[in-house]
């Protein structure tokens, strides 16, 4: 295969299987369903570079879009790479506030958002850059040139041409700066893990515009399956086009999986909620080990789990092959060239390879001495190898000087069958220093919980008493970010942040 760039791999593809489909638009109706082919891929990002280029968006030139999940905009990111231009990708859900500061930080010439017909709000006022409607609804409008008149592809694969934003719960969002190199490593990473089958048929029902998106491309370029899109991931709305065309590969989070697992079970004993469905895969977010053996049992299929991070779309994958003790209790394993320390004292997980970033955007270099990238999460390798996450530095709640795993409980309470999902989090407590606060989701039909009740079904789970939540809290739904639905722990710490004697909120008794 000639040549590192993304868009090598895209002219490679297209030379291979031209008339294969790669990207299918999923609908609620088929008639209303579009599809293009790979080399019908590479044909029409052409001409779009070329009317890009014609604007005046040119190699170096920085262009931020914020594109909901659709044929069109996978064909616009394309472009952006057969220009050699400086994409910054912005998630649908990232509001006015959050889209100025990327367009303040990157210095941005151009702005791409839909266009009058499309989806997301008005960001056109007050913005240094020039706006460019990239599209309308129906997937019209995109611009459209000569492709004779295009300057050379970029030849430097390891060129920082991608920035990607962290989620920013806490303060602004920070610019990952990655390279087609680093996006092309991850994604033949999670190739190799996966080992998708010439018959398979994936799918995207996260948003583009997450990291995610370039490595599943890459995944769908080196393999030659094709993916349905989805706009907006909603159950059981979105069930009709994943059986129509047999979607094999699903997943995205452990959100993800909860979500089918919920369907699963509002259905009659004995039919499958998807027929076809041999394999859920994803990361970005804990996974309790029940789950593992819930999904495989009712859902029928695999289920393999990753670590990864915005910083490095692909640090370790479960093997469909693995063991059930290694698929439910580990992360999986790393692929060569990715190398992880942990590092003595703390736990936390450090990252050196071919598909970390290279830092962050107007900030100091975040390496370590000996080039590994801190990223915070806490962890153990096994002597197989396998990655076990633990939690994350900041999850980690001291109370009376003893540290608490959030991760830990959360893992246990997902396990009470009036638990649909838990979020644990530390507060302030004058006394303790800090609490511990389970805050849960209950499934439909669910018994009344209590703060007795939880610490009782943990304490048989073989918990330490030490570690036993303060005080219990339910919500209707957990607060999600927009694109791989984890819980925005930040905003329950708003929440729920008083003291808890102020609020009414029972608390057990110290030991």
């Amino acid at each position: 295969m000639a040549g590192d760039t993304l868009w090598d791999l895209v002219a490679w593809r297209a030379a291979r299987s031209p008339e294969a489909t790669a990207l299918i638009q999923g609908a609620e109706s088929a008639r209303h369903e579009r599809r293009i082919s790979f080399g019908g891929l590479r044909r029409r990002a052409e001409r779009v570079a070329a009317g890009l280029y014609a604007r005046g968006v040119g190699p170096g030139r920085t262009v931020v879009w914020q594109l909901p999940t659709r044929i069109e905009t996978v064909l616009v990111s394309l472009a952006l790479a057969r220009l050699g231009a400086v994409q910054s990708p912005v998630v649908p859900g990232y509001g006015d506030h959050e889209v100025g500061q990327v367009l303040h930080r990157t210095g941005a010439a151009f702005f791409l958002v839909p266009g009058p017909a499309g989806h997301g709000p008005d960001r056109r006022a007050d913005r240094a850059a020039t706006v460019i409607e990239a599209y309308d609804r129906a997937g019209g409008g995109l611009p459209d040139g000569d492709p004779a008149l295009l300057p050379p592809p970029p030849a430097d694969a390891h060129e920082v041409r991608w920035i990607y934003w962290t989620s920013g719960t806490t303060a602004g969002p920070k610019g990952v700066r990655h390279t087609d190199h680093s996006l092309r490593t991850a994604g033949r990473c999670l190739t190799e893990a996966l080992r998708p089958l010439p018959s398979d048929v994936g799918s995207m029902a996260f948003p583009y515009a997450h990291v995610a998106g370039p490595d599943y491309t890459v995944l769908l370029l080196l393999s030659g399956i094709p993916a349905l899109l989805l706009e907006r991931f909603a159950l059981p709305a979105s069930l009709a086009a994943y059986r129509r065309h047999g979607v094999t590969l699903a997943g995205g989070s452990t959100a993800f999986y909860t979500l089918f697992l919920d369907a699963q079970r509002r259905l009659p004993p004995g039919r499958k909620l998807l027929p076809a469905l041999r394999l859920l895969a994803g990361g970005g977010a804990p996974k309790p080990p029940a789950l593992y053996h819930e999904v495989v049992a009712e859902l029928g299929c695999q289920l393999t789990h990753g670590y990864a991070l915005t910083e490095a779309p692909m640090v370790t994958m479960g093997d469909p092959y693995d063991s059930p003790e290694h698929l439910a209790t580990t992360d999986g394993r790393p692929p060569a060239g990715m190398e992880i320390r942990i590092t003595p004292g703390t736990g936390e997980i450090r990252l050196r390879g071919a598909a970390v970033c290279r830092g962050y955007l107007g900030e100091p270099d975040p390496f370590d001495a000996d080039g590994f990238l801190p990223t915070g999460d806490l962890g153990r390798l096994t002597p197989t190898g396998h990655l076990v996450v633990t939690g994350r530095l900041k999850d980690i709640i001291i109370r009376k000087g003893e540290n608490v795993s959030a991760q830990e409980i959360e893992e246990l309470l997902y396990r009470h069958p009036d638990v649909a999902d838990a979020a644990v989090i530390g507060l302030p407590d004058d006394r303790r220093g800090e609490r511990v606060c389970a805050v849960v989701e209950q499934p439909p039909g669910a018994r009344e919980l209590t703060l007795d009740a939880v610490c009782a079904h943990l304490l048989g789970q073989g918990l330490a008493r030490y570690k036993l939540p303060e005080q219990l809290e339910v919500v209707a739904a957990l607060p999600r970010g927009a694109t791989l639905r984890k819980v925005r722990k930040q905003e329950l710490r708003e929440r729920f942040g008083g003291t808890a004697a102020v609020r009414g909120v029972a608390a057990r008794r110290d030991p």
